[in-house]
């Protein structure tokens, strides 16, 4: 615990791989595995429930290095460890790493206020205003933390075996998460506002870098603590879903994580949508000033429509039935900015501008990829309008510039189409898996950022470096650079990553093959 959050999150997330990596290397991974759930007979006795509590202040003691509950010298000296069944242990150590990241995320916490936040010079150079978009309501995620760390410490401190702890998560994340909606949905205003003040204030920039400088950072920027409240409250749910794996089916344990699990799943999409709509509001409004219709106008600004594709394709002139491209006049420049509802293809003209000459319903769309026809034709595929601006079907053929950027259009366009590898929630085939062992954010708004260990079916890949993956934990889909990741080749891992992601959204079932696609597609 003497490490910052930023520390922490980063060690076990990359333990997490290792074991991963090596789980996926052996030839027989029954034993390396883990194991089938099931419940562990073996309790403590009643000479162990008698003993004075373990004073283990996880709050205050922050010079402590425990990283397993099994090294507490409370534990090792009780002689539980010879009594508990390995499953049992397994289950108290991922209540426990709960308990420690939350000490952890909350001295980082403390950090950020106290060193920077607070921070006289600091003070003087930013203006009340701008000091409430850099920080929000942090004061109030700190405490919110406080609160919780010390539910936990009391838990933790009742009895050495931990009994659950997903029973303070579900009651902290009901009546007190909900300022981690506030200071996350204020996330695009708050990296601007660092932006600019880093340009436009010298003496801003000065004091943080020397701010940064401190010991007490141990490296890390000013802006990974701006980041993390949304960070935790992200691997808050990850960590519930680790006690979920491992309590026994059909448990009162069970049920807890369960109803945990879906109230922070509840907060964390919350918190999405929150910085969704904040960026998605002033694109759309910077998209609208930049068409001018050359049919019938389509009011573009909608609270309910938000853009998922935009960029240059070629347009062939010719019929259809060309086999041969004899000059690059064949094909001309077109634009197209795909929403979630509607398709307007452009052609942009001077002033940065764009004329809009067709569009379409997004349901309305059909897409065929062009069979090997020669180097000339190759990332070609039409796009059917079964009714376009003038009630009529149309048909453009169209070029991209790669064989990615041909498939990325192709789902965006049309994203019922079968992909190349069924998608694992047909339960019918076992599909590719990668792991992340690199984070990667997201460039466009057809791709997924991928955090350390995330572990993602192959829905789709291309010739030239793309992946187009759906992330186990929370059924996000996107595009991402297949060297982000590590594929798992053992098909004993797969299968029981498969099975530990039914069991987690198992409690709403019916929910399930609608998550990937409500935000993504």
């Amino acid at each position: 615990l003497g490490l910052l959050y930023q520390e922490y999150r980063d060690k076990s997330t990359r333990e997490e791989i290792e074991t991963r990596r090596l789980q996926d290397s052996q030839t027989d991974p029954e034993e390396t595995s883990p194991s089938e759930e099931t419940p562990s007979e073996a309790e403590p006795t009643s000479t162990i429930e008698n003993k004075a509590p373990p004073q283990i202040n996880l709050l205050r003691n922050s010079n402590s290095r425990f990283n397993l509950w099994q090294d507490l010298p409370e534990v090792q000296s009780s002689g539980v460890l010879s009594i508990l069944q390995p499953d049992e242990i397994k289950l108290q150590e991922a209540m426990f790493e709960l308990v420690t990241s939350e000490a952890s995320y909350y001295k980082s916490l403390n950090l950020l206020v106290s060193h920077f936040m607070e921070n006289e010079r600091l003070k003087k150079i930013l203006h009340q205003s701008e000091a409430h978009i850099l920080f929000s309501n942090v004061l109030d995620v700190m405490a919110v933390s406080e609160r919780f760390l010390l539910d936990l410490e009391q838990r933790v401190e009742e009895n050495i075996v931990i009994s659950d702890v997903c029973d303070i998560v579900y009651q902290h994340t009901v009546s007190h998460f909900s300022v981690y909606i506030t200071y996350v949905s204020n996330q695009t205003y708050q990296e601007r506002a660092y932006k600019q003040l880093l340009q436009d204030k010298p003496a801003f920039r000065e004091v943080i870098s020397q701010l940064e400088l401190d010991p007490k950072c141990k490296g890390l920027s000013f802006s990974s603590f701006l980041i993390l409240p949304f960070q935790r409250i992200t691997r808050l749910k990850l960590l519930v879903q680790n006690i979920l794996k491992k309590v026994e089916e059909k448990s009162d344990r069970e049920s807890t994580a369960l109803d945990a699990h879906k109230e922070l799943e509840t907060v964390v999409k919350a918190c999405n949508e929150g910085v969704r709509k904040m960026s998605r509001t002033e694109q759309m409004i910077s998209i609208q000033k930049k068409l001018e219709f050359k049919i019938k106008s389509v009011p573009i600004i909608s609270h309910s429509r938000w853009l998922l594709k935009q960029g240059e394709l070629q347009q062939m002139n010719g019929p259809k039935t060309s086999r041969t491209l004899r000059t690059k006049k064949l094909f001309r420049e077109i634009y197209l900015f795909l929403f979630n509802d509607l398709l307007v293809i452009c052609r942009q003209i001077p002033g940065d501008k764009y004329q809009v000459f067709d569009s379409a319903p997004r349901g309305l769309l059909r897409v065929e990829e062009l069979e090997d026809q020669g180097q000339s034709l190759a990332n070609v595929f039409i796009l059917r309008l079964l009714e376009n601006a003038d009630d009529r079907e149309a048909s453009y053929m169209l070029k991209a510039s790669s064989q990615s950027e041909m498939k990325r259009w192709m789902i965006s366009l049309a994203p019922n189409r079968r992909t190349k590898f069924v998608s694992f929630t047909s339960r019918l085939v076992d599909c590719p898996q990668i792991q992340c062992v690199h984070p990667y954010v997201a460039q466009q708004p057809d791709e997924l950022s991928l955090e350390l260990a995330d572990v993602l079916n192959i829905l789709d890949k291309t010739d030239d470096g793309w992946i187009f993956g759906e992330r186990l934990h929370d059924q996000e889909r996107g595009w991402f650079p297949s060297s982000m990741g590590e594929e798992i080749l053992n098909p004993k891992i797969r299968a029981q990553n498969l099975k530990e992601c039914f069991r987690v959204h198992k409690s709403d079932d019916s929910q399930r093959r609608k998550l990937g696609s409500r935000n993504r597609q």
